[in-house]
């Protein structure tokens, strides 16, 4: 067995979700509400056991870290191979709570956790503003003190399951001018008062929306971590997920070629099938071996994502 290869456990699990995913989430995706939030869908990976996967310890599991990041990436790619909706609707609900899973107070972890894994409650990450996205370091919103809690003013935009959502993740700055090392984390109700927010018209399985904090309170039990250390919960979150991104790929580049292997052995021209022609076979066995490479190179970057966490 080679370092990168998986059990016999591991293809198992890719078998059942890929199973699950072609019979089970994909007639619900394909009649969901374009551009909204499918409640049906999130709910259905919920009482699958999918969602739970994401979560170390929450529910029937109890998964390491290390297993936690495996399991992200063999759900993602499984998904993708079947539905492009399911993976991003079960991508955001692990974006948008792993950081209170990893910092969150217990009361915080125990009121929002359960909720998600099961798919009753949906989740999002709120860091991109309108001047800030890439440089996250450079975000403006407010968090400012009022007495032990905190008032958020400003705003979000570009934020995946806004302004659906139950609970985000949001990345606001507490000491002004510290760059990365003044912002702050919270888990914001959405129905907290103060907090609006609007669709952007995208195109777009799911909603994307902008968030405006009009002195939105949030508790001190709601603080993700230390305070003015909020951009460690970030990018230790995205850093989980940077892996999981390229198996997302990986597992779309399945579907089209598993599609074109489809077609060309169905189709025939010259004789036979498409297949059979050797310009086509050529064509074929390059898409198998890139993808194939692309798998290789995804797993081994998850690698060495644990060794630099050890």
């Amino acid at each position: 067995m080679t370092a990168f290869a998986l059990t016999e456990q591991q293809r198992a699990f890719a078998g059942q979700v890929r199973s699950m995913a072609a019979e089970q989430l994909r007639p619900i995706a394909e009649a969901g509400p374009p551009g909204h939030v499918n409640r049906e869908l999130i709910k259905a990976m919920g009482e699958l056991g999918l969602l739970s996967r994401l979560f170390p310890g929450i529910g029937a599991l109890s998964l390491s870290r290390e297993a936690a990041a495996t399991d992200l990436c063999l759900l993602r790619e499984a998904l993708a191979t079947q539905s492009t909706e399911a993976e991003t609707a079960l991508a955001l609900q692990g974006l948008g709570a792993y950081p209170i899973l990893q910092s969150g107070p217990e009361d915080t972890v125990r009121r929002w956790l359960p909720a998600v894994a099961a798919g009753d409650a949906v989740a999002a990450f709120a860091l991109t503003e309108p001047e800030a996205g890439s440089d996250a370091a450079a975000l403006s919103l407010r968090a400012e003190a009022d007495g032990d809690d905190w008032r958020l003013t400003g705003e979000k935009t570009w934020i995946s399951n806004a302004p659906e959502a139950d609970v985000y993740t949001v990345f606001a700055r507490t000491t002004p001018g510290a760059g990365a090392r003044g912002v702050s984390a919270f888990a914001v109700p959405g129905d907290r008062p103060g907090l609006h927010g609007e669709h952007l018209d995208m195109i777009s399985p799911h909603p994307i929306g902008r968030l405006t904090f009009d002195g939105v309170r949030v508790d001190r039990t709601e603080l993700l971590g230390e305070p003015d250390r909020g951009f460690r919960v970030a990018m230790r979150t995205l850093d989980l997920f940077r892996p999981s991104v390229g198996a997302f790929a990986v597992g779309m580049a399945q579907a089209a070629l598993d599609a074109a292997v489809r077609h060309a052995g169905s189709r025939t021209a010259f004789g036979g099938p498409l297949k059979d022609q050797q310009a086509v076979a050529h064509l074929l066995a390059e898409m198998a071996t890139r993808t194939e490479a692309a798998r290789l190179l995804v797993k081994r970057a998850r690698e060495a994502r644990r060794r630099h966490a050890e």
